[in-house]
């Protein structure tokens, strides 16, 4: 069993869920978000992207990159877009338009790269993160916000 208590994972602030993936297992990660509690912690993590954004650091940004966490319950996932355009960010749950760029990968791999305690290109040489479409997008997509690092 794990020792993060999943009622309270989707409601840590930033910092608090930045720390805890920081020395969390993948394992631990995984079991966490795999779990009955996972859609309250991916709602609540996406529904903080707007309040991170830093427009700014975006100006000129126009892109819509879809997020596919999988590892959900009896195998399924969960696909989010962050939109990013004229200064603004919003979320999109299940999203149905075509993005930019798609990035899908695991739910440890995921808290990871957010929390910016996991290496995005060794990720990706290793095939735990799969890209497509503008990956420069991907890659100008982390700038554009102002996370807590774990």
């Amino acid at each position: 069993m794990t020792s993060i208590d999943p009622t309270t994972f989707g409601t840590m602030s930033a910092a608090e869920f930045a720390a805890t993936v920081k020395n969390a297992s993948d394992k631990e990660i995984n079991e966490v978000m795999g779990g009955e509690h996972r859609t309250a912690i991916l709602d609540a993590i996406f529904e903080r992207f707007p309040t991170l954004f830093n427009p700014e650091k975006a100006k000129g940004a126009d892109a819509r990159v879809n997020w596919r966490i999988t590892g959900g319950p009896g195998g399924s996932d969960d696909t989010y877009a962050v939109v990013v355009k004229d200064g603004t960010c919003t979320i999109e749950k299940s999203p149905t338009q075509e993005p930019k760029t798609s990035i899908m990968l695991g739910p440890a791999e995921f808290a990871k790269l957010i929390t910016g305690s996991g290496n995005p290109t060794m990720m990706v040489m290793m095939g735990k993160i799969k890209a497509r479409g503008d990956l420069s997008a991907a890659m100008a997509f982390q700038n554009w916000f102002d996370t807590p690092k774990g």
